[in-house]
């Protein structure tokens, strides 16, 4: 025969079971809704981190177009200042070329100087000699006339 205290504590002991069984019974329930809290969070996380990723992605997408714009006006820059090179050297031949021009023109203008002064001499020259042929001729008529 069981005994009477031998039953109250197997009572005791199944019920204390019973208590610790519903105490883990709602510990795994906190515990699935302390994991669904998590896993919502982890699924957000995830979803931030996406979100981040494809942000990053189209940044370096931009600093690719930047890069790449830089690169195109650098290029650019590179060819105005070769333009501006192959300009001044030409300016700088064209100066050479109008100086000799000017004294080229200079010179021709002082041989048009010189060509005007010896036709001015050439035409005094030939004043003096109609002076002279006609004051011969004067003298001639003078001494036909007296004799």
């Amino acid at each position: 025969m069981v005994d009477l205290h031998t039953l109250q504590e197997r009572q005791q002991l199944a019920e204390r079971r019973r208590e610790e069984a519903e105490d883990i019974r709602r510990q795994g329930e906190r515990d699935r809704a302390s994991m669904e809290r998590h896993r919502a969070s982890a699924e957000s996380a995830r979803n931030a981190a996406e979100e981040f990723r494809r942000l990053a992605e189209q940044a370096r997408k931009v600093s690719d177009e930047r890069r790449a714009a830089l690169e195109t006006a650098l290029e650019d820059g590179e060819r105005l200042r070769e333009a501006g090179e192959t300009a001044r050297s030409a300016g700088e031949e064209a100066r050479g070329e109008a100086e000799d021009a000017r004294h080229a023109a200079m010179d021709a203008v002082q041989a048009a100087a010189e060509t005007l002064q010896a036709t001015l001499d050439n035409m005094r020259v030939v004043e003096g000699m109609r002076r002279t042929l006609r004051d011969i001729r004067h003298a001639n008529a003078q001494d036909a006339d007296e004799g």
